[in-house]
């Protein structure tokens, strides 16, 4: 299980991140049942990334990958291709997803968005290595 303060404590070193490249973040975390249990917007971020941010979390549990990953492989001709219309359109399928594990096991994830693919993936990498 993942609790409130280890979301915390993801959510913190990710905005550590992100102030580290000065960009402004959506930050969501999940738990195991892609249910929200943190999130944090920070100051001058774009409010279209917060439902993003936490899509991005669900998408990363749902399918227990990272969105970057689910991207590559959702392409026309690959074997997730038209996935990003399943789940009532909570599937992102761009990076700044990524599954959260403990013992082998998914408990949770992280959704980051605010930036470009290549600074939420950066951001989320961060948040997820504290956990």
């Amino acid at each position: 299980m993942i609790t409130l303060n280890d979301a915390k404590k993801v959510t913190s070193a990710a905005e550590k991140k992100a102030v580290e490249i000065g960009q402004p973040m959506n930050i969501a975390v999940v738990d195991s049942g892609g249910n929200l249990i943190a999130h944090e917007r920070m100051d001058d971020v774009w409010i279209g990334s917060i439902d993003i941010s936490i899509k991005k979390a669900f998408t990363s549990r749902a399918f227990d990958i990272s969105t970057k990953d689910l991207a590559i492989q959702s392409q026309p001709g690959g074997q997730f291709y038209g996935i990003h219309v399943s789940n009532n359109g909570k599937v992102i399928i761009f990076a700044g997803g990524i599954p959260l594990r403990r013992e082998g096991q998914v408990i949770g994830a992280i959704g980051v968005s605010g930036g470009s693919g290549e600074q939420d993936q950066s951001v989320a990498e961060a948040g997820a290595a504290e956990f």
